[in-house]
């Protein structure tokens, strides 16, 4: 079965500028610096789109409200966002994966979009609450939908990030590019991801060289 993943469009927000940037919001950045103090996603403490002090919210579980945005907003149909869920939730105030969150509850198709503001800033729901796995067909309808334009799917082991170490390798060839000017706008996905498993390798070389060195 293909693995569908992620690509972080936060890292890259246009292949076109080539220039990084942060999802949109009232808690984001405009680009990615690094926060050394965070208290959750400490994996993108390197280059974060939020402040380390935002994080502080994220650290009991369950988390219920984020800012002004609540999580919990179909609660009385799944009493508890589920742990594998919200971990996810969590990647990126971070990240979503569809298997882990498929069988909770939620009401906006598009979380950037679709919600109900009130006066006081706080989101609700226009809808009845429905299941990921009704909202969304999958995980590639889920990826491309949820968050707006703001991550792609890729059958890709090599250009999606994976919510674990692994990423600092993959942030790492994703940054690179981005500096550089593409060599081709027509090259072909198997082209494509010959380069980035060459470059993917390359790095980790280098880190075990650099491991190697500090011992």
């Amino acid at each position: 079965m293909l693995r569908f993943a992620v690509t972080l469009f936060a890292v890259i927000t246009s292949s076109a500028c080539q220039q990084y940037g942060c999802l949109e919001g009232d808690t984001q950045k405009l680009k990615p610096s690094p926060e050394p103090n965070m208290h959750e996603c400490a994996l993108y403490s390197k280059s974060s789109c939020c402040y380390a002090d935002f994080t502080e919210q994220l650290t009991h579980s369950p988390v219920i409200k984020v800012s002004n945005s609540y999580w919990n907003r179909c609660l009385f149909v799944a009493f508890l966002i589920h742990h594998s869920c919200e971990d996810f939730t969590k990647k990126i105030e971070c990240f979503y994966r569809y298997e882990a969150c498929k069988d909770d509850s939620i009401c906006v198709r598009n979380w950037l979009k679709d919600w109900e503001w009130d006066e006081s800033g706080e989101n609700h729901c226009k809808n009845k609450c429905i299941p990921y796995s009704e909202m969304y067909a999958n995980g590639t309808d889920m990826c491309q939908n949820m968050w707006g334009e703001s991550f792609k799917v890729s059958v890709s082991s090599c250009l999606c990030l994976q919510m674990n170490k692994k990423d600092t390798i993959a942030i790492k060839y994703l940054l690179s590019e981005s500096s550089e000017e593409s060599s081709s706008s027509s090259s072909s996905s198997n082209s494509e991801e010959h380069a980035c498993q060459n470059k993917l390798l390359k790095f980790e070389k280098l880190k075990g060289k650099e491991g190697e060195q500090t011992r």
